[in-house]
C-alpha cells in the first residue's frame, strides 16, 4: 500500500474509528483494548514490538463474523507498561484479568496469537481453560527450537535522512518479518516504525524459550497452527513445530502459507482471514468444542 506517514495515519485512524475503543484496569494503569463486530468472541494477540495494528489487514473482515477484541497487550501501543519484571506469565494474568471484565466469566471465545502472542496466549489458554474453545498459533516461539540464522539487521545510525532511516525498517521487515519485497510497503513500514516507538515491554529470550511448550499439557482447547513456510524463525523447523503441537492435540490443524513470511497476518491477509474463519467454524455455528 502506497501511503507517506500522514497517509499511514490516517487509514490506521479510520479503521480504528470503526470499532470502539475501552479500557481496563492493567497493575497500577491501564490496558487498552479496539473491539469491533458482533458475533462469537474472538481474541487476537499481536507480537513482540507490535500492536493492534499487526492485525490492521484483519479486524475488519473478521468482524463481519466475530466480535473481535484486540488489545495493546501492556507494555505496548497505548497500554501502561507492567511491572517489573517482564514475564510471559505476567503478561497472560493482566490480560485474563482484562478480558474478565469484557467478557465475564463463564462466556466462552477464541483466541488467535500472532508470534509473541501465540506464546501469551497459550498461557492464557492454560489458565482459561475451557473458556477457550479454540487456541490458533500464528508463527509463536516458546517451543525451544532452534532459531533459524538469518542475515544482520541493519542499524539506525546518527545523521540518517528519514528515507535513509525508513530504508533500514524496510530491510529489516524484509529480514524478519515478510518474506515477499512487494508486500514490505509503505504502510508495513510506518506500522513497524511506530510499534518500535512504543514498545516498552522487555521480551528478552521469552521467544527462544521453552515457555509455551511447557504450558501445551494444561491446554483445553482445541489448537491450530499457521506458519508461513518462510517464516525466518521458524526455518526448517516447520515438521517440528508441527510435531510438537500435533503431541497436544491429536487432531491438529496445521497449515502452511507457501510464499509468506512471519507475519502472516499482513503479507497474507486474505488467506490467514479466511483460514481462521474455517478453523473457526464451529464457533460461527455455536457448536461447543470437543470433550
Amino acid at each position: 500500500m502506497t501511503l507517506d506517514a500522514g497517509g499511514a495515519a490516517a487509514f490506521v485512524s479510520k479503521v480504528e474509528s470503526l470499532g470502539a475503543r475501552t479500557v481496563t484496569p492493567c497493575a497500577a494503569g491501564s490496558m487498552v483494548w479496539r473491539i469491533w463486530g458482533e458475533g462469537p468472541p474472538l481474541l487476537l494477540l499481536h507480537g513482540a514490538s507490535g500492536s493492534w495494528t499487526h492485525w490492521i489487514c484483519n479486524v475488519l473482515p473478521l468482524a463481519a463474523r466475530f466480535r473481535v477484541l484486540v488489545p495493546d497487550m501492556p507494555g505496548y501501543g497505548d497500554s501502561d507498561a507492567p511491572p517489573d519484571p517482564h514475564t510471559a506469565a505476567g503478561l497472560a494474568d493482566l490480560l485474563a484479568s482484562g478480558l474478565d471484565v469484557l467478557l465475564p466469566p463463564p462466556a466462552e471465545l477464541d483466541l488467535a496469537g500472532f508470534s509473541f502472542g501465540g506464546i501469551v496466549g497459550g498461557l492464557m489458554a492454560a489458565r482459561l481453560k475451557r473458556r477457550i474453545r479454540t487456541l490458533v498459533l500464528l508463527g509463536p516461539g516458546g517451543l525451544a527450537l532452534p532459531r533459524a540464522a538469518t542475515r544482520p539487521l541493519l542499524r539506525i545510525q546518527p545523521g540518517m535522512t528519514h528515507d535513509e532511516s525508513r530504508h533500514v525498517h524496510r530491510e529489516n521487515l524484509r529480514t524478519l518479518m515478510i518474506a515477499s519485497a512487494d508486500k514490505v510497503d509503505d504502510l508495513a513500514v510506518s506500522l513497524q516504525i511506530d510499534n518500535l516507538r512504543r514498545t516498552r515491554f522487555k521480551s528478552g529470550d521469552i521467544p527462544q524459550s521453552d515457555t509455551l511448550l511447557k504450558a501445551l499439557p494444561a491446554i483445553q482447547a482445541r489448537i491450530t497452527g499457521i506458519w508461513g513456510r518462510h517464516d525466518a524463525f521458524a526455518g526448517a523447523n516447520l515438521e517440528e513445530c508441527r510435531r510438537i503441537l500435533a503431541s497436544a492435540h491429536r487432531e491438529l490443524d496445521f497449515r502452511v502459507i507457501e510464499g509468506a513470511g512471519h507475519w502472516t497476518p499482513y503479507e497474507a491477509a486474505d488467506q490467514i482471514n479466511a483460514i481462521l474463519c474455517d478453523m473457526l467454524a464451529g464457533s460461527l455455528g455455536g457448536r461447543a468444542h470437543p470433550a
